[in-house]
């Protein structure tokens, strides 16, 4: 341990720590822009000097979050000095910054603008030529900005350190620097796997999502629509903290009440959905373990990870489940069987996803999930954080909604497919049902708490009668690299694999609500979806009765021909570049 001053308050930190680790630890704020420490990467670049302090003896003013704290050193984070360059740092930046706040995605939600405000200034002091760039549009999921970037280099190292998918790059020197794609390549031409990571750790508006509100109030007010609505797992432990309520507080009845109250004729859950896909999945698994492979099975409820095997080890692309995600699975299930229950045409039904994730956005405008050309199964895909600016719009008091049930008849769920939002939910409900249809016997606990929990890679060996199955679950696609290279290599032995892109599972996904996706919230909303399932009546998938009811009515059975059909796909060999 060593002893750092800092504004005349003695401060005992680990040897090698940085000044901005010592004055975190003694509740000092050193405004930072591109320091990042996120899923156990830093960013500590000191490019943008906004977290500059005075070191008594030195003669420069040195970055704190890059600046290793010495034993006697003695430090001031507000003097006249600090102050003054700060300041300018920050006018140096707007100047070079379009002036947009009120029509920018992050208006109020920029650290940009929150740190200009907490240093009181109100003009552009520095005029001069401004830095110049198309915007990209050409993606379903991801709006790129680069006349916004500030060169933090959050969304670099987020790309290529933490997901290992090499997107971003600074290109250019001096005033010309700019963080890009490979030759300026559209990101639609890109191996960018739409997940939003990058989106989620941008402090400006240089990174967006692509907006489909506009589309979702025009079907709305649409009479010859019938507009059904379908709500993700984690989206219900999240959107509670775009209202002021705790972290991982469940808002599932407020959500479906606030829905209604939007307009939406049919009000569904995509848990129902991940229950059809545990059947399928389970029976996929099962099929593939009995008749000699291929293993391992790979979950494919994430379409980001689809899209980086895609690219990054299109030989492997034998491994994947076939089954698509949830919502994919209910899309069809809507304009097929339920339209034929209701006598609708299925062309004037139209699908609202309400999804943690920006790459769901993309997978719905995948050729291969429509029914026939321009008809999407599903229509539109909205984050958390569009639902939350739609609720708003509409003046609903969100805390104050009372409680309500999702429709039937693809309304009904259970414990197994809500826990679908954290890191190992799949692979759990999975094995519940797996294992009574291996075994033949009711399992005397249904909780598989070795795939649980926030590491990156987490293995397991699980028993089920005679027959013990290697597990292995992953978040974050740096981790589900790692997986796959020890396949590649032949050192793996696993029967199953769950990979999920986002950083803990769906609860970190790239739509939900900014600045949220440190540990101990997305530990929280993992929290409140093993509640939701301990509360459920049924917990596992294939009791659901509404599930029953579609195979009896409909499906047949799992794997049958018309499943197929429906709820499972087909992927695309890609190239990396």
């Amino acid at each position: 341990m060593i002893t750092v001053t800092i504004n005349n308050q003695k401060v005992e930190i680990e040897n090698g720590a940085t000044i901005l680790d010592a004055a975190n630890k003694a509740d000092i704020h050193i405004p930072t822009l591109c320091y990042m420490n996120l899923h156990g990467t830093e960013n500590k670049i000191g490019t943008c000097r906004v977290c500059v302090v005075e070191v008594e003896g030195r003669k420069n003013l040195v970055p704190a979050c890059c600046t290793e704290s010495l034993d006697g050193m003695v430090v001031h984070t507000n003097s006249l000095r600090v102050i003054k360059a700060r300041r300018t740092v920050v006018e140096l930046l707007l100047s070079d910054h379009p002036n947009e706040c009120l029509t920018c995605a992050r208006n109020q939600n920029c650290e940009l603008q929150a740190l200009a405000a907490e240093m009181g200034i109100r003009k552009i002091k520095y005029q001069g030529v401004q830095s110049k760039y198309e915007k990209d549009t050409s993606s379903y999921s991801i709006i790129r900005d680069p006349n916004k970037c500030i060169l933090c280099h959050h969304c670099e190292t987020m790309c290529n350190n933490i997901q290992t998918v090499g997107v971003y790059s600074a290109v250019n020197r001096g005033f010309d620097t700019v963080v890009s794609t490979a030759f300026d390549m559209p990101m639609m031409e890109t191996s960018c796997t739409f997940c939003g990571q990058c989106v989620s750790v941008c402090p400006t508006g240089a990174l967006t999502l692509v907006s489909h509100t506009d589309e979702v109030w025009e079907a709305l007010d649409n009479k010859d629509k019938v507009v059904m609505v379908q709500t993700a797992p984690a989206v219900r432990v999240a959107l509670g903290d775009e209202f002021g309520l705790e972290s991982g507080a469940r808002v599932t009845g407020k959500m479906a009440a606030a829905l209604r109250r939007m307009g939406f004729d049919k009000v569904y859950d995509t848990d129902f959905a991940a229950d059809l896909t545990i059947m399928e999945e389970a029976a996929e698994l099962i099929s593939r373990v009995k008749n000699g492979g291929p293993l391992p099975l790979i979950t494919s409820c994430c379409p980001a990870w689809v899209k980086f095997i895609e690219h990054q080890f299109p030989y492997l692309l034998h491994l994947p489940s076939t089954c698509k995600s949830p919502h994919e699975m209910l899309g069809p299930i809507a304009k097929t069987y339920l339209a034929e229950k209701m006598g609708i045409d299925p062309d004037k039904i139209v699908v609202v996803s309400i999804m943690p994730c920006l790459a769901k956005k993309y997978e719905a405008n995948r050729p291969e999930h429509g029914y026939k050309e321009g008809h999407p199964y599903v229509d539109y895909v909205l984050s958390t954080r569009e639902l939350a600016e739609m609720i708003r719009e509409a003046g609903i008091d969100f805390k104050n909604l009372p409680d309500e049930d999702f429709d039937s008849v693809m309304g009904e769920s259970t414990g197994a497919s809500v826990i679908f939002g954290a890191s190992g939910g799949v692979m759990e409900a999975a094995l519940r049902t797996a294992a009574e249809w291996i075994s033949g016997e009711k399992l005397q606990s249904v909780e598989f708490n070795d795939v649980r929990g926030m590491d990156g890679i987490k293995e397991a060996k699980v028993k089920i009668g005679d027959l013990e199955l290697n597990i292995a679950v992953t978040n974050g696609l740096g981790s589900a690299r790692k997986i796959l290279e020890k396949i590649e290599a032949g050192e793996a032995n696993y029967q199953a694999i769950e990979v999920m892109a986002c950083p803990g599972g769906c609860v970190g996904g790239g739509g939900q609500p900014y600045g949220n996706n440190k540990l101990p919230i997305l530990e929280k909303r993992a929290a409140g979806l093993y509640a939701e399932d301990r509360d459920k009546p049924i917990r596992l998938s294939h009791e659901n009765k509404e599930i029953k009811q579609l195979y009896a009515e409909f499906l047949g059975e799992p794997n049958s021909h018309k499943a197929h059909e429906l709820l499972h796909t087909t992927y695309t060999k890609r190239t990396k570049e």
